[in-house]
């Protein structure tokens, strides 16, 4: 049964990867620097984001460095890093989480990241077959939460050991940040429904989605919790929707039939039961990209993880937001090409337009009353607050 979000909060996404105008291309790319990164952070820091997420990988800088950059320059977003099961050890990632929560004031969010790639895996010294992973990823936030939760930690298990394992300094959210996952197997959907916070989907159509949540939510009672939802999508919006989905079209311009091949070619080693749900949904092919109302599946041609984007006005995009709200989903986490701009251009079209909880968005009034907010007209009065004519 369906228990609808009344309100949400939206995630912006730090782009450590790269980032540009077009995909498959250096035309409009730009380089990831301090500075750059310092920006979007900043622009979603101002504008009212919940959080950033930050991505993790041999492809990235490396999260935590950067999140903990970014920790100065911001007062209240939120960063979403990665904790990476079988590449640290709980006790290690249990303390530098309870630093970094006590060093920004209560503002991490932890993500745990099981890994879907065997390639990539092996060259980081992780050798455990699907399950074997879930099962490691298990024994990993037992300890861990236990750890952060104030305990002197006694474990033994299949993957890994504490004796004695203890944290001296605690964090400052209570019992410890809070936890966001996501696997689509049934064996990381268990390991969910024991340990985390939020569980976290791709952007899939809503039926599909609607399954997942009701699969954990069903799991998660059967063990006494209950779980929040999110989801991870692109978003492309404009002030009309033509306008919207020729700019999706211009985003995958530069990228050639070669490039698709490729990186399905690498996809398809993945063992990732997420990217296969992916992968099917445009099949490898650029002639059936709109999956579902709005939802395009574009990116995940050449892009792996989140494939797809929600594209159209701030209406159309608000619509289907509220759709996924009405099947439980509380968290958006969202990302736009390139981030710097499309930070800035969704929060101006779209949260106007959702219910958000009161820990995303600021309030307008106040800066309208507080000073400039918009240009003044003809240096004698302040712009009105009318949205522009549709």
């Amino acid at each position: 049964m369906s228990q609808a979000a009344e309100a949400a909060d939206v995630l912006w996404f730090l782009p450590t990867h790269g980032d540009g105008r077009y995909l498959g291309s250096q035309t409009g790319a730009r380089h990831v620097t301090l500075s750059y990164l310092s920006q979007i952070a900043q622009a979603a820091d101002d504008l009212g984001y919940f959080g950033m997420l930050l991505p993790t990988g041999k492809s990235c800088e490396d999260s935590w460095v950067v999140a903990s950059a970014m920790i100065p320059l911001t007062k209240r977003v939120r960063f979403l890093v990665a904790v990476r099961p079988g590449l640290s050890e709980p006790s290690m990632t249990a303390r530098m989480a309870a630093t970094f929560d006590r060093l920004s004031g209560g503002r991490l969010l932890v993500n745990v990241v099981t890994g879907g790639d065997p390639s990539e895996l092996a060259g980081d010294g992780v050798f455990l077959d699907h399950t074997a992973r879930y099962e490691a990823t298990d024994e990993y936030l037992t300890v861990w939460r236990r750890m952060l939760a104030g305990e002197t930690v006694q474990f033994e298990g299949k993957h890994l050991s504490s004796k004695g394992g203890k944290l001296l300094y605690p964090p400052v959210q209570a019992p410890y940040p809070p936890l966001y996952f996501g696997g689509s197997s049934d064996v990381g959907q268990r390991v969910a429904a024991d340990h985390v916070d939020v569980y976290l989907t791709w952007g899939e159509p809503p039926a599909a989605v609607a399954e997942k949540i009701e699969q954990v939510r069903r799991l998660a009672a059967e063990r006494g919790r209950t779980l929040s939802f999110g989801i991870r999508l692109h978003v492309i919006v404009r002030e009309t929707e033509q306008e919207a989905w020729d700019e999706a079209s211009r985003l995958i311009s530069h990228v050639s039939d070669e490039d698709v091949a490729k990186a399905q070619k690498a996809f398809s080693g993945f063992d990732s039961v997420g990217q296969t749900r992916m992968a099917k949904l445009h099949g490898g092919s650029r002639e059936n990209l709109v999956v579902s109302p709005n939802l395009w599946a574009g990116v995940g041609l050449v892009r792996g993880g989140a494939g797809t984007a929600l594209v159209g006005s701030a209406q159309q995009v608000a619509d289907r937001m509220k759709e996924y709200m009405a099947l439980g989903i509380d968290r958006f986490i969202l990302s736009g090409y390139p981030h710097l701009e499309e930070c800035y251009r969704f929060a101006e079209l779209v949260f106007p337009l959702l219910p958000l909880k009161a820990t995303t968005g600021i309030d307008r009034g106040v800066a309208r009353n507080a000073g400039p907010f918009g240009e003044v007209i003809a240096n004698v009065s302040a712009p009105s607050h009318r949205a522009a004519a549709s």
